[in-house]
């Protein structure tokens, strides 16, 4: 079997469902203790419950921030090269589809970000059009680009700047001064006032951000890892698989080590140039990130093979599913609990008590997944994406020989 060859009558790949659940679980818990981007610390909360947000808060970072996101980014990747090659054994030429499928997730994350200025799906759709022209690539070439762009040229263009030429000024930081204008509408009650702020302002902080600390960069690179991924069959369990997911692990740990107690020491090591240690942080905290992501998809693949472990996390296939339905009402319900227009508890919570609500949260959700897909195929959002993506534009093109 060819290195671009996926079987047709192969099972639905369960542990990519459960890794895609557990990735949304994540950024559920993350959203929840960042109040939706409405950050916020209560000052009457009593001591010992500070101290304990702080753990909370430091610990679900270390394990989840940038690395929640880049397991969904892998993962979206991967998806990919599912339904490019189902289609392409069809004779079919997916890759306009593709596009069109794109537009609808842009729409959806247009709808979602009236709720969270942090959707990630309008980037995603924007982003996810760079595998159009990767796809019939050969392997190694997409290595290569996709490794170029992990690298962040961007940034190593800054920095030898700063390095070399006095003179070089750093692009202005603008995210900051978005996310502060943002407590403009977010501290008051109308939710029309926070539809709109968060398609002005809310939308314009959240891709400002994620140009500054690489995201426009990293993205792309894991979406065409997980291509290769796909490409390699690394998901379907085989000695193979298992053997890359062992070396992978081990792999991960060792550059993560360094990489991680770089990034954290950085600022003593450079104390006399602060644009350099931005630039530099920018670059090994994507980094460190990135090979944590890969300790966590190793060890989440290999765990899933342990019978007594596997009883578990399955029970997070249901979630993976409906990963769209779920992140989409996770805005909704994350936005009505800590906005003033709703609840407002950001008020009152610190992260012990947010994480408490995201468990909740996720629970509730996962229990509706898992009774809804009793009785239907997929999700109610993933049926609307499906019907939407294979609406009829006449005679489908097919593929082209190579």
């Amino acid at each position: 079997m060819s290195e671009n060859t996926f079987s047709l009558k192969s099972p639905r790949i369960e542990v990519i469902d459960a890794l895609r659940g557990f990735a949304i679980m994540a950024i559920m818990l993350l959203h929840n203790l960042e109040h939706f981007d409405f950050y916020y610390l209560p000052e009457y909360l009593p001591e010992p419950i500070k101290v304990l947000d702080k753990i909370i808060w430091d610990t679900l970072f270390f394990l989840f921030a940038g690395k929640s996101y880049a397991i969904f980014s892998l993962l979206f990747g991967f998806s990919f090269f599912i339904q490019y090659d189902n289609q392409r054994k069809k004779g079919n030429d997916f890759r306009w589809r593709y596009v069109w499928r794109l537009a609808i997730l842009f729409v959806f994350g247009l709808v979602n970000t009236l709720f969270f200025s942090g959707d990630i799906l309008m980037m995603y759709a924007v982003l996810g059009l760079i595998l159009i022209p990767v796809c019939n690539l050969n392997t190694k070439d997409v290595l290569i680009i996709a490794t170029f762009l992990l690298i962040l040229p961007m940034e190593w263009f800054n920095f030898f700047n700063i390095l070399f030429n006095p003179d070089y000024i750093l692009p202005a930081n603008r995210s900051n001064a978005y996310y502060g204008d943002m407590y403009t509408y977010l501290s008051g009650n109308s939710f029309i006032d926070h539809a709109v702020g968060n398609l002005s302002i809310g939308r314009w902080a959240s891709i400002f951000w994620s140009w500054e600390n690489g995201r426009f960069f990293q993205a792309p690179a894991l979406f065409m890892f997980g291509m290769i991924a796909g490409r390699k069959q690394l998901f379907v369990i085989s000695e193979a698989s298992i053997a890359f997911w062992k070396k992978a692990l081990i792999c991960a740990i060792i550059l993560f080590i360094p990489l991680f107690a770089f990034k954290t020491y950085l600022p003593e090591l450079i104390a006399t140039n602060k644009d350099m240690v931005n630039s530099l942080l920018i670059i090994f905290i994507s980094w460190s990130n990135v090979t944590f992501m890969v300790v966590l998809v190793s060890t989440f693949v290999l765990l899933y093979q342990k019978e007594a472990i596997n009883k578990v996390l399955v029970k997070l296939i249901p979630f993976g599913k409906m990963s769209l339905t779920s992140y989409f009402s996770q805005s909704i319900l994350g936005s009505f609990i800590y906005y003033r227009f709703g609840l407002g508890l950001y008020q009152y919570t610190g992260a012990t008590f947010g994480l408490l609500i995201g468990i909740v949260l996720f629970l509730l959700q996962l229990g509706f997944c898992t009774w809804w897909l009793k009785t239907h195929k997929q999700g109610p959002l993933e049926y609307i994406w499906h019907k939407a993506t294979w609406i009829s534009f006449g005679k489908e093109k097919k593929t082209v020989a190579a």
